[in-house]
């Protein structure tokens, strides 16, 4: 009886993430049909993203934050950034490791560690968070995304630029411009509206509901005007290609699960910790390798494969989550 009965919750569990990344699919589906059928240039393109990471997702941050966190809830959850921050540089290393045992070529050196330790948090991260966990997820899909982009525009930029031939250094000015981006100052804002007790004037609060509320949707279509983008016939499971999969849907969940299982912490934010690690490699690196003179094209290809196979590795991390 009792064996029937997880095995009934498992099955709803399962049922309920595969609802969930079919949530996001049938958005990102949509993107790339339009895209395909031309509705959306490079312009258009470009437009998208910026409606996303510079509108929308502020909006989402400061009403998020004010409404989910109170000032102990800070204070208890800010500490728990050492997680993510302590498995990509540990992550990091690892792929320092393979770049050399498996050879991997030099111009793509750099890029291939980038894309194996940092993860896509908000553009798919966030929906699929939110799908599966639902609003209390949120904090903690920020917490985790403070570190990641913080990471990504110091350390994640300079391996990149080396793939390049250019002098490769990391330009702290340009690095804390792109880390406190529209997106990490809306969270900022929040926190210190929450640690004043400021409360917005009821008609503000709606209009960044209102706003805010494009996030998922336009970032879903984001992503499925990219897949379209760099060419579904481009796609290829070279040795390259396999061991970034194999970062970011391996060793990144792995590391993840045994830096927080044992650690005092919400399950919640041990569940989403662990799928935030498992997303696919940031939309901003064919942006900053092509920026570079690094390879784009790569990097493009692997934004694609890393986001497609996430839609088939994401039930089974639910499901193996829920057992923590």
């Amino acid at each position: 009886m009792k064996e029937s009965r997880e095995r009934d919750e498992n099955m709803k569990v399962f049922e309920h993430s595969i609802s969930g990344v079919l949530v996001i699919l049938v958005m990102i589906v949509l993107g790339y049909i339009l895209a395909e059928r031309g509705w959306f240039n490079e312009k258009a393109t470009k437009l998208i993203a910026k409606l996303v990471t510079q509108i929308a997702l502020p909006c989402y941050m400061v009403v998020t934050i004010l409404g989910k966190f109170t000032a102990s809830d800070l204070e208890k959850m800010l500490p728990d950034l050492r997680f993510p921050i302590i498995s990509m540089v540990i992550l990091m290393a690892i792929s320092f490791a393979i770049v050399k045992v498996f050879r991997i070529r030099k111009s793509h050196a750099g890029l291939f560690s980038s894309m194996f330790f940092n993860s896509n948090t908000v553009f798919v991260g966030l929906p699929i968070n939110q799908a599966l966990f639902g609003n209390d997820s949120i904090p903690y899909v920020l917490i985790y995304y403070m570190a990641n982009t913080t990471i990504f525009w110091t350390l994640g930029t300079y391996l990149i630029q080396r793939d390049g031939g250019l002098k490769s250094k990391i330009d702290f000015k340009q690095a804390l411009g792109k880390i406190f981006s529209p997106p990490l100052l809306g969270f900022l804002i929040g926190v210190l509206f929450v640690l004043l007790k400021v409360q917005l004037p009821v008609f503000i609060n709606q209009d960044l509901n209102y706003i805010g509320s494009m996030t998922i949707p336009l970032s879903m279509l984001f992503i499925g005007i990219s897949v379209s983008h760099a060419g579904l016939n481009h796609l290829a499971l070279h040795k390259d290609n396999i061991l970034v999969l194999l970062g970011r849907f391996l060793f990144a969940p792995v590391l993840m699960a045994l830096l927080v299982i044992p650690a005092d912490m919400p399950v919640l934010m041990k569940q989403v910790f662990i799928l935030q690690s498992a997303m696919p490699v940031m939309t901003n690196a064919p942006v900053v390798a092509n920026l570079y003179g690094a390879d784009s094209d790569y990097a493009a290809v692997m934004v694609t494969e890393t986001t497609l196979m996430s839609l088939v590795i994401v039930p089974i991390l639910m499901l193996i989550t829920q057992s923590i």
